[in-house]
Formats: C-alpha cells, sequence, structure tokens
C-alpha cells in the first residue's frame, strides 16, 4: 500500500498490525538490535565480523540516536509490529531539494514479508512532504539484495564511488528516484571563469551544503571537479585522502557513514 505524504505527516498510519512511525529515544535499544541483525547478515562475508560489531557499537549509541532523532534534517522511521520494531530507515535532507536514504534496514526475521517496501514507500512520502525534489539511496555493491531493492522501486543508479572500509577499497552504488517532471540531472551552471554541467545526482554532504560533480559536458566525459552548492562555485581542492575543501567560502566534505567508523 502507496501512503500520500499528507496522510503520514497527520501522524502515524497504520495496516494490519504493523505501523510505520517517527522513531523516538524509547525506541533506540530495538533499532540498535535490528541494525546489528541486518548489518551481520548482509555485510560480515564481504566486509568482516568485527568491521560490522564496530559500525554497530559507533552508530547506534544512545548519544547518537538521541542526537539524529533531535536534528530536524534527520527523517527517522521505524516499522513497528506486534512483536516490536522490526526495521527502519534513517534518511537526511540536504537543504536544496535533495534527501539521501543512509540506512533502511529490516531485521532477518522479518524479511521476505514486504516491511522493506512499506518502509521505502513512507520514507519517500516523509521526504517528499519535507521539500525533497531527489531522493537518493546508496547500497555497497556487494549487497546485492539491496541494489535489486532500489531498482525494483523506482530508483536509478548514477554512478559509484569508492570507499576506504576497514582498510580495504569497496565500491557504494549511487541511486536517485525523482518525481514526473522533476529536476533534470545534469543542469549547465555558469561558475567562476566558465560553464560547467553540474551533476545533481553525484552528491557528496557538505558542512554548509553539498557538493555535487561537475563536468565539462553534458555527456559526462570530462570530469572537471567539484560544484559548491553553498556559493555556487567549482574552486574546490580535493586532498589524497578524498577531503573536499571549497576554497571561496570553506564549505568541507562532511565523512560518510562509513568514514565515520573507518577512516
Amino acid at each position: 500500500m502507496s501512503v500520500g505524504a499528507t496522510n503520514y505527516m497527520c501522524g502515524a498510519v497504520q495496516q494490519s498490525s504493523m505501523e510505520v512511525r517517527e522513531a523516538t529515544p524509547a525506541d533506540g535499544e530495538e533499532i540498535r538490535s535490528v541494525a546489528t541483525a541486518s548489518l551481520r547478515e548482509t555485510y560480515a562475508d564481504p566486509l568482516g565480523e568485527d568491521i560490522v560489531e564496530h559500525a554497530a557499537d559507533e552508530w547506534y549509541t544512545p548519544g547518537r540516536l538521541d542526537d539524529r532523532f533531535a536534528d530536524e534534517a534527520v527523517a527517522y522511521l521505524v516499522a513497528d509490529t506486534d512483536d516490536g520494531v522490526v526495521g527502519f530507515s534513517e534518511s537526511e535532507l540536504d537543504g536544496d531539494a535533495a534527501a539521501a536514504i543512509q540506512w533502511l534496514h529490516v531485521h532477518p526475521d522479518a524479511r521476505g514479508d514486504g516491511i522493506g517496501v512499506e518502509l521505502l514507500e513512507y520514507t519517500d512520502a516523509a521526504l517528499r512532504e519535507r521539500g525533497a525534489a531527489r531522493v537518493e539511496g546508496r547500497v555497497l555493491a556487494a549487497n546485492d539484495v539491496g541494489n535489486e531493492f532500489y531498482r525494483d522501486h523506482g530508483f536509478s543508479r548514477t554512478g559509484d564511488v569508492e570507499l576506504d572500509v576497514g582498510g580495504e577499497t569497496h565500491t557504494e552504488h549511487r541511486y536517485v528516484k525523482l518525481p514526473t517532471g522533476g529536476t533534470e540531472l545534469t543542469e549547465r551552471r555558469e561558475t567562476d571563469d566558465r560553464a560547467l554541467w553540474v551533476a545533481f545526482d553525484e552528491r557528496e554532504r557538505g558542512s554548509e551544503a553539498p557538493f555535487y560533480a561537475a563536468y565539462g559536458s553534458e555527456e559526462r566525459t570530462d570530469r572537471y571537479g567539484f560544484y559548491c552548492a553553498n556559493c555556487e562555485s567549482a574552486n574546490t581542492a580535493m586532498n589524497t585522502m578524498g577531503r573536499v575543501t571549497c576554497n571561496n567560502c570553506g564549505n568541507e566534505r562532511r565523512a560518510t557513514r562509513w568514514d565515520a567508523a573507518y577512516l
């Protein structure tokens, strides 16, 4: 069942014995349990058990969860059943009509019942209600099920990025979903002393605003660098560790969900 954003924002929506609602601090322990089981099931083999356990310890502490729940730019939803919380999504808006689904987890014991699909639909509706015109998803290439999930539900793969996870390089696939008649993915921008084509589906989080990949042509055959959405400049620099800084306004690329624990 698909639900409209207005219905979502008016309160929790009930279907059968499952309720999708905003997370609260009281859900913290169950969210951590779901995340640990889901990460272990999906990533223990390609990444290693120690990395999975460290990720759960790093990302789902009570303090970090409380901060995320309180952040107005973050949408944190849980799928609650008679058996408790069996899934959740964590998403973040950048304030420029784009939102990224950082995580969407369903406990392995609850998979196959359509919970992930429902959670994705409610998450998409909540983000649209908050003003997102583009909703993005990110999945490690090693997660075959996760990649298929996004492809099957209206998301198009738009690019890849290399991540350093636990000292090893892994590829993360990027997906984007646009509304009908939505914003073009590549737009021409006059920046500094030249025209560039900015790829709004290739985004990196920034301390002040996102960075987008910039190209010298609409076909994206000649990568130029990064476009800073904070000051609309392409005067950016990237160091050997992949950290991006805008030389005009000081906007900096923020750590990704994996960087935060391992770099």
